[in-house]
């Protein structure tokens, strides 16, 4: 990511955290507090870490940072990535929902809402359902 680009995530209010082996960055991930949501940002693990716990670790940490449900939004063609958040408790919510919650919490062309996904974790789930 540009430096320019890093320092707009941040001044949105990405809070960033790493994790390092050997004092190299192993890998990366951003939480976003949306008022009512948290969103997941920005979550690279180096290929070298991949499968090693790392993309893990990130999103314990971040998960036990907020009680807020939280939402990760990421490309529907990267099945590695909703793979593993599938497998860390999150679920893939439908089109709609998708689309409302893009236009809700995150601020993208209309071009990548349409390719993207969105994962909600179970608070979020538990959470609408209660309302239903």
């Amino acid at each position: 990511m540009p430096r320019e680009e890093l320092e707009r995530e941040i001044a949105a209010g990405v809070v960033f955290f790493l994790c390092e082996d050997d004092s190299r960055v192993a890998g990366v991930m951003g939480i976003q507090d949306k008022g009512d949501v948290a969103l997941v940002r920005h979550a690279y693990v180096a290929p070298a870490m991949q499968r090693k716990g790392v993309g893990q670790a990130l999103l314990g940490h971040l998960r036990s940072l907020t009680p807020k449900p939280i939402l990760i939004g990421t490309w529907a063609a990267a099945t590695w990535a909703v793979d593993f958040y599938r497998r860390n408790g999150f679920t893939v919510v439908s089109d709609a929902e998708k689309n409302r919650l893009l236009r809700t919490y995150w601020s993208i062309p209309v071009r990548q809402i349409e390719t993207s996904v969105v994962l909600a974790d179970r608070r979020w789930v538990n959470r609408e359902r209660r309302d239903l």
